[in-house]
């Protein structure tokens, strides 16, 4: 991962981290043909806390391009941030979708 976007990716995971998100990763895929070069997975402690995190890291990188998608569900919001993609589940969602183990198996290289 290089130096810009490691600083980058560890502000967003200080801001997440300000809002009590639980059991924070960080997947560098940048050598992968995935979508994106950098993925950080964050739960949520309750539907509402979702939203908070959201609106939280709009104002962290309020100087980013930001899109997200929720598409209603607090379960699942991505948001989208060019180089780094962020996943904020509920914890059964991200049990139940697993998506550390599918990138892990599919793009995290070493």
């Amino acid at each position: 991962m290089n130096q810009a976007l490691s600083k980058r990716t560890q502000a967003i995971v200080q801001a997440l981290d300000e809002k009590k998100a639980q059991d924070i990763e960080i997947f560098d895929v940048e050598e992968s043909e995935y979508i994106t070069d950098s993925v950080v997975i964050a739960t949520a402690l309750a539907g509402k806390h979702s939203y908070a995190l959201l609106d939280h890291l709009k104002t962290a990188c309020s100087d980013e391009e930001f899109y997200y998608v929720d598409d209603e569900s607090e379960d699942w919001i991505v948001a989208d941030l060019g180089e780094i993609m962020v996943h904020i589940f509920t914890d059964n969602t991200r049990k139940r979708f697993n998506l550390e183990e599918f990138l892990r198996n599919h793009f995290v290289r070493g």
